[in-house]
């Protein structure tokens, strides 16, 4: 300070290039002072100067309105404000990096020196979907706080609701929605085909015997809206489908008839758990009635039954072939009283079946009336 300073009441003030301040002199606006000396009044010391680092380049100040309001031009000229609507996003960048995100209805000052700036304006208000492109940047500007992603894996389907609402099916890939206040769920829906056990059910027959099913089906979803919005659980609907099906079905036929019949019955449950599942966008192809548990002593008496069924077949098995060798020398019998050669051959025939198991044969008489007369044997 010189003593010419201290005659006019004038302060000296140093601004640096990477700094900025904003000067007021008994309580009033003077401007923003840029790098350099400024020569400024100050009687009575009443100049307050408030600096500002380029480094933190956001314009935060108690006297931010009245800048504005005092000296727009001086504020116009030292800073950049960007503004959104209640329906649009901006994204901020500062020398071609992302700076930051302003969110509907929001507001920001920084300093035009500490740019260059641009901003890019998005309007919401016909979606919340961030451009792909964009949203990679996003990320790798750790700025993701300020969407909402989502990723839709290779078979699946994503369903979008905002507000509760849906809104679109999502393809695979990633995906990101602006958080703006709105609620935004994606639900997937697995569109593979799958597999179903229902297992171990208790149904009571028409003959009331309690047997446990185990029941199979192979489905898949094909209309994910459907599925998701009809039932709270698609495949808890399947579950239950069989269930019932099956129960009704089986509880109208006798222990006897599910044994014989289960192909059959397998069938007509199949046909109708099929039509109630196709109303809700599920696609069921093969069901299959697995296994029939019988009770302990259910299974012990059907195995007697079963012993004595087989025990029974093969007394007539026995009984028809004794009465066919019965029949069959009777026949026999008959030739030979109607036919005397054939007799001579079946008398020669005894005879060497006998002459080979000694090992002499004497026959008296003759062979004449072999079979007629006593043939004794002795062992030499």
């Amino acid at each position: 300070m010189t003593i010419l300073d201290k005659v006019l009441g004038r302060q000296r003030v140093l601004v640096k290039e990477n700094e900025r301040a904003i000067a007021l002199y008994k309580g009033e606006m003077l401007g923003i002072l840029g790098p350099g000396e400024h020569a400024l009044p100050n009687r009575r010391n009443r100049l307050d100067i408030f600096r500002h680092d380029l480094k933190s380049p956001e314009f935060v100040s108690a006297f931010e309105k009245a800048l504005f309001d005092k000296l727009p031009d001086v504020a116009a000229r030292h800073l950049t404000v960007f503004r959104t609507s209640r329906t649009e996003v901006a994204v901020v960048e500062r020398d071609a990096q992302i700076h930051t995100v302003l969110g509907p209805d929001r507001k920001l000052s920084v300093w035009t020196d500490a740019g260059p700036w641009t901003s890019t304006v998005v309007d919401i208000s016909e979606g919340l979907t961030v451009d792909a492109a964009l949203l990679r940047r996003l990320v790798l500007a750790s700025k993701a706080n300020v969407v909402t992603t989502s990723y839709v894996a290779e078979g699946y389907a994503g369903l979008l609701f905002v507000d509760g609402v849906y809104v679109e099916t999502l393809a695979p890939g990633a995906h990101g929605f602006w958080n703006t206040g709105r609620s935004v769920l994606v639900k997937l829906v697995d569109l593979k085909r799958q597999s179903l056990d229902v297992a171990g059910q208790e149904m009571l027959t028409k003959d009331r015997v309690t047997i446990r099913v185990n029941i199979a089906a192979d489905y898949r979803v094909v209309d994910p809206l459907k599925a998701v919005a009809t039932v709270k659980d698609f495949s808890e609907a399947l579950y239950r489908a069989l269930q019932f099906a099956f129960r009704k079905t089986l509880g109208a036929l006798t222990l006897d008839q599910i044994l014989e019949k289960k192909v059959t019955v397998d069938e007509e449950a199949a046909g109708k758990v099929r039509a109630d599942m196709a109303e809700i966008g599920v696609e069921v192809s093969d069901i299959a009635l697995k296994d029939v548990i019988l009770p302990g002593e259910m299974r012990e008496i059907l195995n007697q039954v079963v012993a004595a069924e087989k025990q029974a077949e093969a007394n007539v098995i026995r009984r028809r072939e004794e009465t066919n060798a019965t029949r069959s020398l009777l026949n026999t019998a008959k030739v030979m009283a109607e036919n005397p050669v054939m007799l001579r051959l079946k008398e020669l025939e005894a005879l060497e079946t006998i002459a080979g198991k000694v090992e002499r044969l004497t026959v008296h008489n003759g062979t004449g009336g072999l079979l007629n007369d006593l043939v004794k044997l002795r062992d030499q």
